[in-house]
């Protein structure tokens, strides 16, 4: 059976305080149309995961330190939200050159929710069309971006969306961008 991202890799950049349905639910999304996913992190292990920022809700298994990583392995970036976790991602120096650089390779990253903090630090929300979740949006257009409250917009080769209730039209919106990219250098 041939799925629409068979060869497809993305690589999910998250940490401990990740929002559980936004780390799930896009990688189940990818699997399901043939991708394979690599969840990079922080820190070797697991990563805790939590519902509304507050509650538990479980471990996942971390496949390889973003230090470890090159972009040009990836099809696809997606940044999944969290407080906490997208505050850890946007103080790690290494975090944020993964996502500068992915960025600007022109492939496609997805981000929700408060990931999009990752791509103030950055540097490269200036002069894009993004959207978040509602607390960040300030923080976005001070650093020069143009803010839609929308479920989810696309600029380019950005895919963001606002919170988990968004994700099924997040999900489509990657998976669409996702079937038009040519396969990553690197998989070749």
């Amino acid at each position: 059976m041939t799925h629409a991202l068979d060869g497809k890799k993305v690589a999910i950049l998250a940490t401990d305080g990740v929002e559980r349905r936004e780390l799930v639910e896009p990688r189940e999304a990818l699997e399901q149309a043939g991708a394979r996913t690599e969840l990079l992190s922080l820190q070797t292990g697991s990563i805790d995961a939590r519902d509304h920022d507050l509650e538990p809700a479980g471990t996942y298994t971390v496949d390889r330190l973003v230090s470890e990583a090159k972009g040009d392995e990836f099809d696809a970036l997606v940044v999944p939200g969290g407080t906490v976790n997208a505050d850890k991602l946007r103080s790690d120096a290494k975090a944020v050159a993964f996502v500068h650089d992915f960025v600007n390779s022109g492939r496609p990253v997805a981000v929700i929710c408060h990931g999009p903090w990752t791509l103030i630090e950055a540097g490269v929300a200036k002069g894009r069309t993004l959207t978040s979740y509602a607390s960040l949006r300030t923080d976005l257009r001070n650093a020069g971006a143009t803010v839609l409250d929308e479920e989810v917009v696309v600029d380019g080769n950005l895919i963001t969306s606002r919170s988990p209730k968004d994700i099924p039209a997040f999900n489509k919106a990657l998976i669409d961008a996702l079937a038009k990219q040519p396969q990553a250098q690197a998989q070749q």
